[in-house]
């Protein structure tokens, strides 16, 4: 079996760390990373974040496409042979990680911990509306969507998703496709966990932020482009948005620049709501790989016409 990592962006300790792990399993695999990938027609599965487009083109006996995450839309955005199916990661402790950063911005904006560190800068001794009232939404109800709407219920919070398709027997108030604004009445806490696809590409819009209850708060965690960049202050100036958790961005590491990193009601952390365990993505890349070897199921595969 031939595997190529191709992560340009990744450090060198990463990939490392991922290529460790694949000869534990397999010390016989023959493992080329790029740009160092000199025989390409040994590759049959190649592993892939935020690679060159077009790079999949090179590989004539390619077998399998992976994603060294959650999100595939790095791979969706670019050509891929239609017979060669792609997969994404699914790890509990991902998932743990995303919640409790979610659940985390969720309390800091009902209980304002950001005023009350500013209040402690300034020395300010101010008890009003130790509590705001909120009713959480989550965008996107999948695997992380899901467990985020778990958790914020079992707080005592009011928590409803939105999706793109209906759900039978789903476990919490949902609305999915034309009934956008019915959801939208509903919350004043808006978690964007939505797969990025061409029609949620910009999706976080002017359009959208006018349909919000006023002063409804924003948490991104998805996919920096989801939001509109240039939308979001004039929301929060408008009122429409009472203030924002990104820790996605368009341009990543967000530029010094960026009028982002000094407005008082924005919070950026730097893409670190959840992080790939390479100790449980790479069994699951493995056993894929049998799987197809055996011409059984994959784990994981995604659905390309969906786009996740």
């Amino acid at each position: 079996m031939g595997l190529a990592i191709i992560a340009p962006n990744k450090s060198i300790d990463e990939i490392n760390a991922w290529t460790a792990v694949f000869r534990e399993i397999n010390p016989q695999l023959h493992i080329q990373v790029f740009p160092e990938i000199s025989d390409k027609k040994a590759v049959e599965v190649v592993v892939l974040w935020q690679h060159p487009k077009g790079i999949l083109h090179e590989f004539p006996n390619l077998r399998l496409i992976c994603s060294m995450g959650s999100g595939v839309d790095h791979i969706m955005a670019d050509y891929s042979p239609d017979n060669v199916p792609i997969t994404r990661i699914v790890d509990p402790r991902l998932t743990f990680s995303m919640t409790n950063y979610v659940v985390m911005g969720i309390l800091n904006h009902h209980r304002q911990i950001l005023r009350y560190i500013k209040d402690n800068q300034s020395k300010t001794w101010d008890m009003s509306q130790p509590e705001i009232p909120i009713s959480v939404g989550v965008m996107g109800v999948g695997e992380l969507g899901g467990d985020v709407l778990d958790k914020v219920a079992g707080l005592g919070f009011p928590a409803i998703g939105y999706g793109n398709s209906p759900k039978s027997n789903f476990r919490h108030r949902y609305f999915y496709g034309d009934q956008l604004q019915e959801f939208l009445n509903e919350v004043n806490l808006i978690v964007c966990l939505l797969p990025l696809t061409p029609k949620t590409v910009g999706f976080l819009n002017k359009d959208l932020f006018r349909k919000f209850k006023k002063g409804t708060y924003l948490i991104n965690v998805a996919r920096g482009k989801h939001l509109v960049e240039e939308d979001l202050i004039p929301a929060i100036q408008a009122g429409f948005i009472s203030g924002a958790l990104l820790d996605v961005f368009q341009e990543e590491p967000l530029p010094v620049t960026h009028p982002f990193w000094e407005h008082d009601k924005i919070t950026v952390t730097p893409h670190i709501a959840s992080i790939t365990n390479h100790k449980a993505a790479a069994p699951q890349i493995m056993e894929n790989y049998q799987n197809l070897m055996a011409d059984k199921p994959l784990i994981n595969q995604i659905n390309k016409n969906q786009g996740y």
